[in-house]
C-alpha cells in the first residue's frame, strides 16, 4: 500500500452553460466532465443496481443538467440532475477514476447503447 495520501481536489467548478463540472486535482490534473457522463456513471443504487452484473443502462440522458453540487463531508459531493437524481455520493477517488478512465467508459456506455438499439438524441444547448 503507497505511504502518498489519495490525490484530493482543490477546485470544482460547475459551467452550467456547457453542463461540465470541472474537477481540478491536487496535483495538477484537470479533468472536464460532462453532466451525461456522471448522471450514466452514478454510483447510486439506482444505476449500479445490488450487484455485479446489475448495472442499469440509462438512456435518455443527453440534456441532463447538473443543477447543484452538495459537499458531503471531506471525501465527496452529491450531485443533483435536472432530472430529479440526487442519491450517488461521488468521492474523490470516484471523480479521479471517472477522468481517468474517460474514454474507456464512455466508449463502452456508446456501445451498450448501440447494443440496445438505442440512438442518442442531439443535445440542446442555451436552455
Amino acid at each position: 500500500m503507497s505511504s502518498h495520501p489519495a490525490p484530493r481536489p482543490v477546485r470544482l467548478t460547475l459551467h452550467r452553460r456547457s453542463r461540465v463540472l470541472e474537477v481540478a486535482f491536487d496535483d495538477d490534473q484537470v479533468y472536464r466532465l460532462d453532466a451525461e457522463y456522471l448522471r450514466v456513471f452514478s454510483p447510486s443504487a439506482e444505476v449500479r443496481g445490488h450487484g455485479r452484473g446489475q448495472e442499469i443502462l440509462q438512456v435518455g440522458k443527453e440534456n441532463v443538467a447538473i443543477t447543484e453540487v452538495e459537499p458531503v463531508g471531506h471525501y465527496a459531493v452529491r450531485l443533483h440532475f435536472d432530472d430529479g437524481h440526487n442519491t450517488g455520493l461521488y468521492s474523490w477517488r470516484l471523480l479521479r477514476e471517472l477522468g481517468e478512465q474517460y474514454a474507456q467508459k464512455w466508449g463502452d456506455y456508446l456501445r451498450r447503447l448501440d447494443n440496445v438499439g438505442y440512438e442518442r438524441k442531439p443535445r440542446q444547448d442555451g436552455e
